[in-house]
């Protein structure tokens, strides 16, 4: 099924936009930028929205505006008023799971404790919509994580954090034609390695 939907999660706000919980945000923000979407806020559905033209007709993204805890909220109102199957929303969001420049991309699964994305599962009634997972690092502790996420990742973590994004966008133009599986594959494949000083130089 196409992506219909493509949502970052994030806390609104000037106080929160440096914090690693809002790299879904960053995803989005950047997305929009290259597609030059104008992202508007839409008060009937608490978001920041605005429409990327795709393959196959347009796509919704959105920043819900609700707070990470209450996302579902934003993203169900969207869903449920055209009629966009779970299958048809990709969230961006941070992984707590991954290391700072890592992201993958996955249909389904469980929410780790992410309270973002269990207010959409809730919402949506399923596990069942995609997930661009963004790593963000754990602090190690898991008592920290509350504070960890709240804060702004230190430098060398923000580039990381910025080259995942990078090739998650590097991906967009595969997910924007229906071909998921394609985008994974590349998303997911060791990147190759760079060729040898002066290999194939002719002498």
């Amino acid at each position: 099924m196409p992506i219909r939907l493509i949502a970052g999660l994030g806390n609104p706000g000037r106080k929160y936009e440096r914090d690693r919980h809002n790299a879904g945000f960053w995803f989005v923000g950047r997305l929009a930028e290259h597609g030059r979407v104008a992202l508007m806020p839409v008060a009937k559905y608490q978001a920041v929205t605005g429409k990327l033209a795709a393959g196959y007709g347009d796509v919704w993204l959105a920043m819900p505006q609700t707070y990470m805890n209450d996302s579902g909220h934003s993203i169900g109102q969207l869903a449920r008023f055209y009629k966009i199957a779970p299958a048809e929303i990709l969230v961006a969001h941070d992984e707590l799971d991954f290391a700072p420049g890592v992201v993958k991309l996955k249909l389904g699964g469980g929410v780790a404790g992410h309270n973002g994305l269990r207010d959409i599962q809730a919402s949506l009634g399923t596990q069942g919509f995609w997930r661009m997972r963004i790593g963000i690092g754990h602090p190690g502790d898991r008592d920290a994580v509350a504070d960890y996420v709240l804060h702004p990742p230190r430098p060398e973590e923000r580039r990381e954090i910025d080259a995942a994004i990078a090739r998650g966008l590097e991906v967009m133009p595969l997910v924007l034609t229906d071909d998921l599986a394609g985008a994974m594959h590349r998303l997911h494949s060791p990147p190759k390695p760079a060729a040898a000083a002066g290999e194939g130089a002719k002498t």
